[in-house]
């Protein structure tokens, strides 16, 4: 390892700050680059919401119906691994799964939900035939509504948390390979000694920036900016004699 690279040297550190900030942009680079392939990272957190899904899902309703719950999966999957808005992708689920409100499916539904069977039968059977609906059936379907929407709610926002934090520490290994990788052909360049290698500063070093560098991308250059806004005011509060 370089003696003079951890020298305190201004000049140093902030070279030090940017190799591993950019480090940490291709790791996460190649992480979602992986996307191509099946969804990737992305398929992080969906568990949560098929989980959701199949809660709301009749023994009966099985793949015979134009529209079936694996139909519901795929679309909800799709628009998922594809980005789209949060917000959006809840309704849509909401939307989806009221389809499957039909007389057939009511019943078991509300057993699902905990309403009243009979109201949400007749929601179900006036809603197909175009009937008008009374305030009971209109506050049954509600309480409905406020189940499903829980569900969602729940199902989306751990699926995000899952998807965020899984991507982060895929990010953190990518970067600690690529940081070893560098590490080895700076320090032994055409050596075949890899243990060696692992016994030594740089491979320390190496895993060191490779483990702080993905979350230190973000925020690389305000870091660099602000460090050096601190050097520049210790040095004139030296010059002034504080």
């Amino acid at each position: 390892m370089d003696a003079n690279l951890l020298n305190g040297n201004l000049g140093n550190i902030l070279n030090l700050i940017a190799a591993a900030g950019g480090l940490g942009t291709a790791a996460m680079g190649l992480v979602d680059a992986l996307k191509a392939f099946g969804g990737g990272p992305s398929n992080f957190g969906f568990k949560f919401i098929k989980r959701a899904v199949h809660r709301f899902s009749p023994s009966n309703a099985g793949g015979a119906a134009a529209f079936g719950w694996h139909d519901i999966e795929q679309t909800l999957r799709a628009n998922w691994i594809n980005g789209v808005a949060e917000a959006d992708q809840k309704a849509k689920a909401k939307a989806m799964i009221h389809l499957r409100l039909t007389k057939g499916d009511a019943a078991e539904l509300a057993g699902l939900t905990g309403v009243d069977e009979d109201m949400l039968v007749s929601v179900a059977a006036k809603t197909t035939t175009g009937e008008t609906v009374t305030p009971a059936e209109i506050a049954v379907l509600g309480q409905f509504d406020a189940v499903l929407t829980a569900v969602l709610d729940e199902a989306y926002e751990r699926a995000d948390q899952h998807y965020r934090n899984a991507s982060k520490l895929l990010a953190v290994l990518v970067a600690i390979f690529l940081a070893v990788i560098g590490g080895w052909i700076i320090y032994a360049p055409g050596a075949t000694d890899l243990w060696g290698y692992f016994k030594t500063s740089s491979f320390v070093l190496a895993l060191l920036v490779g483990a702080s560098a993905a979350p230190l991308a973000p925020v690389a250059k305000d870091l660099s900016s602000s460090l050096q806004a601190a050097v520049s005011a210790v040095g004139a509060a030296r010059k002034l004699g504080l």
